[in-house]
């Protein structure tokens, strides 16, 4: 939505220019849960905050042919506090970065998410919330420290790639780079897929290939991983299977994650849940999430929200 002339957001940012003010775009999402949760000790009820968050995003004509581009994203947790009802943490660092695009494509520094987070698209039919691959897989990383680079689109694909610098005199540098094909959403193509690769990121070195395809009311999603810690040790394999069916506006969804160490540990993740959209903005949802690991404790997860989207 555009902010342009809100009195609102000219006393917030009076500071930048007009021509500055005239392209941002104020955007954000709530989305909230009420939950049995148990971590292995007992079940308890919470009200948690799914990453909900708010941003502000834009860009400004440098020259013909060339743009700046930006982006401030927040993160906004609107349920949990201590004791005494303060929580310092209630407001954190999303991607937040500045660079240029052009026919080049683009190039942003800051902080942003790797090339291999990117390029799941929208396979994970449960993130932000305890489904969410993250849980069972590594690479969904956001660091800041990055240059990252995303290239126009070349008869559907597009490359990926993140510069990880080390900011450490005993540290490396680390690599992430992705090759993506179609539309992430399903929207202009009923086909997306991608491979990636992590060489030193956040300790890890990794490779993904993931697939997703819509046929009629289906969504249909996999995705392969192997990784392992750089020195070689964590080495382990996994794979993501997951199946959406709408129903008017009722979207029914089950999704089966599996990653098994050569060291002996196996960590299985199953949800299913359903979504049901009140408006073009706003849905309601309910899901079941457990986890079961040989070598840890099990965990599962029931929980009903709404998510709200501007």
């Amino acid at each position: 939505m555009k902010f342009a002339k809100s009195s609102l957001f000219l006393a917030l940012f009076g500071g930048l220019s007009f021509s500055a003010l005239a392209d941002v775009d104020v955007y954000g999402k709530a989305n909230v849960t009420v939950q049995s949760s148990d971590d292995g000790e007992g079940s308890f009820t919470e009200i948690k905050s799914n990453n909900s968050r708010f941003g502000l995003k834009g860009s400004e004509k440098i020259s013909e042919g060339l743009e700046a581009v930006y982006k401030f994203e927040f993160g906004v947790d609107v349920s949990d506090a201590d004791s005494k009802g303060d929580n310092d943490d209630n407001i954190t660092a999303r991607n937040q970065y500045v660079g240029v695009k052009g026919s080049f494509g683009q190039v942003v520094i800051g902080r942003n998410d790797t090339a291999m987070k990117q390029s799941q698209g929208k396979v994970d039919l449960f993130n932000d919330l305890e489904g969410d691959i993250k849980n069972a897989f590594k690479g969904e990383n956001r660091l800041g420290d990055t240059i990252s680079y995303a290239s126009k689109d070349f008869s559907g694909f597009k490359v990926l790639a993140t510069y990880v610098a080390e900011d450490d005199v005993d540290a490396d540098n680390g690599y992430s780079v992705a090759l993506t094909y179609g539309d992430a959403k399903l929207k202009e193509s009923k086909l997306y897929a991608s491979v990636a690769a992590d060489s030193e990121v956040k300790g890890y070195d990794i490779v993904r290939a993931t697939v997703q395809g819509k046929l009629g009311d289906f969504k249909l999603g996999a995705m392969y991983q192997t990784q392992e810690k750089v020195d070689g040790s964590a080495e382990a394999d996994g794979y993501l299977v997951n199946a959406a069916y709408q129903m008017n506006s009722n979207t029914f969804k089950v999704q089966y994650q599996v990653i098994d160490f050569d060291e002996g540990d196996k960590k299985t993740a199953i949800s299913a849940g359903v979504d049901h959209k009140l408006s073009k903005n706003t849905k309601v949802f309910g899901f079941y999430s457990t986890f079961d690991t040989d070598n840890q404790v099990d965990q599962d997860y029931l929980g009903v929200g709404i998510e709200y989207k501007f």
